[in-house]
């Protein structure tokens, strides 16, 4: 099966498949080209099996395919180039344009798919076959042939959004899009873009590639207090233990004297004695 597209936007391009394709300003055909000299219906592609029929469909505008201009009809084959005002189409086979012919072809396609600015978009949509669009630091993407994502899809404004990068953070803003833009489901103006977004304009959906967000890599960490010595618990001290010991022989312990009381009791039984003595031997000396 063979496409049609921008002769300088391999992305923007359409399968021709049958009945046919049509082509011209309108939202409404299937590849929009934005140009004063384009009709809102300019021409068709009529095909049947593998052959292609041009049909231009305004006798007073000509449409030029190679060198040739076209009123009525003409057959089209692969590679042959449409003009069409200012813009340029041509018809292309995707099996052959895929197929690379030489280890230098395959280092240059695979340099244009990284993107510089760390940034990207990567289509969801079956129709773009899952391509990958590099992001520059400020990013158009539209319908129209001058925006630096240029998408032949119906229902995409001419300009539907820009795309910033801002510090290396991503951001998107709806550029007044008639369908508007999407960040993973919800409808924006103008929203910060993280790595694993989705991003939707109109029905056409992509995965936002980006490095990870700086954000996300801070953790808190809590300050770790200062160890604490445990508290001294109380010694206990036993009776007859060897701290005993230690402190009676260095004289920690001080020893009892003898009360007073006691020297005194004995004192007064000697004085009764005597008195008690004297008293008798006056009795008998009497006698």
């Amino acid at each position: 099966m063979l496409k049609i597209r921008y002769k300088n936007n391999k992305y923007n391009s359409v399968w021709l498949v049958e009945p046919m394709i049509s082509v011209g300003r309108s939202a409404t055909n299937d590849l929009v080209v934005d140009d004063p000299y384009v009709a809102d219906k300019h021409f068709e592609v009529h095909v049947t099996h593998e052959t292609l029929t041009l049909k231009n469909l305004q006798s007073l505008k000509p449409v030029r395919v190679n060198t040739v201009d076209v009123i009525g009809a003409c057959t089209l084959k692969v590679d042959d180039e449409i003009t069409l005002g200012a813009i340029e189409l041509i018809v292309i086979d995707p099996k052959r344009e895929s197929k690379v012919s030489s280890p230098d072809a395959a280092n240059a396609t695979q340099m244009r798919v990284v993107p510089t600015s760390g940034w990207a978009l990567k289509a969801n949509h079956t129709a773009l076959a899952n391509r990958v669009f590099p992001l520059k630091d400020t990013t158009v993407i539209g319908r129209s042939a001058d925006c630096d994502i240029s998408l032949a899809a119906a229902h995409l404004s001419r300009r539907h959004a820009q795309l910033q990068i801002i510090d290396g953070a991503l951001f998107v803003k709806d550029l007044g899009s008639a369908n508007g833009t999407f960040l993973n489901g919800k409808q924006v103006m103008e929203a910060r873009v993280k790595r694993g977004d989705e991003l939707r304009f109109d029905a056409l959906t992509f995965g936002v590639m980006g490095p990870a967000d700086e954000m996300a890599k801070t953790t808190v960490r809590s300050i770790p207090v200062p160890n604490t010595p445990p508290a001294a618990k109380p010694v206990s001290v036993k009776p007859n233990s060897a701290n005993d010991k230690f402190a009676t022989q260095h004289s920690f312990v001080k020893k009892e004297k003898p009360s007073a009381s006691g020297s005194s009791g004995k004192g007064g039984l000697i004085v009764l004695a005597i008195l008690a003595a004297v008293v008798i031997a006056a009795f008998i000396f009497k006698r």
